[in-house]
């Protein structure tokens, strides 16, 4: 016969589970005495995305094994107010947080670029390269993929719910708190490489004569040598991200 517990998800978490589970209590069963993370993970929800554990009350770890009866509350990251002495189930945040994109949010990619994160991506990245250079370097691995997620080998990483860009963006600068470290036009968007200022004698050197002429603050990729300066696409940007509520102060 299978054991059985109660369990209830809280908040965005429950974007993960079945319908018909969401919201509300429901019973689950299972076989032995598995971790307490390996049911939370069989109903869609990655570990990635959750905070805080409740077992019948008590704060209890991902390793925490489940015996029959329990009362499970699965809480998704707090980032508005602290929970003081309590089991914190996600690692310490990144100190200097620093991304690593899968292959399906090319143009989120290039929107954290352009304010100023420090954004891996590549089209053609494989799983496998993805947990490995999220591990090596400490990077924040975002990810439309539940699956991905789930890998035991990921500590930092998260699922990213919207499906257009710029809603995107917005909902990783809130989840991240990053609205203050935004770095308007500091990184290269085609490289992540940092960018520097140029001289207009140096630009008039790799840009077209029109170009060197009309614009007087270019800046030059450290990486790949992309040359940038402000133009007509700029007021339309600012348009853009203000319309997903992402307000652009001063800049090129």
């Amino acid at each position: 016969m299978p054991n059985h517990c109660e369990f209830r998800f809280y908040e965005e978490l429950n974007d993960f589970l079945a319908p018909g589970l969401r919201k509300r209590s429901f019973a689950y069963a299972f076989n032995g005495t598995p971790a307490v993370k390996d049911p939370i993970e069989a109903l869609g929800v990655p570990h990635t995305e959750v905070d805080l554990i409740l077992v019948d009350g008590k704060p209890a770890a991902f390793p925490h094994r489940l015996r029959g009866g329990e009362r499970v509350a699965v809480y998704p990251v707090f980032e508005s107010f602290e929970l003081v002495g309590v089991t914190r189930l996600r690692p310490q945040p990144l100190r200097e947080p620093r991304f690593l994109l899968d292959v399906h949010l090319g143009r989120l990619a290039s929107y954290l670029r352009l304010l100023g994160f420090d954004c891996l991506y590549r089209n053609d990245y494989r799983d496998a390269e993805l947990l490995a250079i999220s591990r090596a370097e400490h990077r924040i691995l975002l990810s439309r993929d539940i699956g991905l997620l789930k890998h035991s080998e990921l500590t930092h990483g998260a699922f990213v719910h919207a499906q257009d860009p710029r809603r995107q963006l917005r909902e990783v600068l809130d989840r991240f708190q990053l609205h203050r470290r935004i770095a308007l036009f500091s990184r290269c968007g085609r490289c992540n490489g940092s960018l520097s200022p140029l001289s207009a004698d140096a630009a008039r050197t790799l840009v077209p004569p029109a170009i060197a002429r009309d614009h007087g603050d270019f800046q030059r990729c450290d990486q790949c040598g992309q040359v940038y300066w402000p133009g007509s696409h700029l007021p339309r940007l600012r348009e853009r991200l203000a319309d997903a509520g992402i307000p652009l102060g001063g800049g090129p």
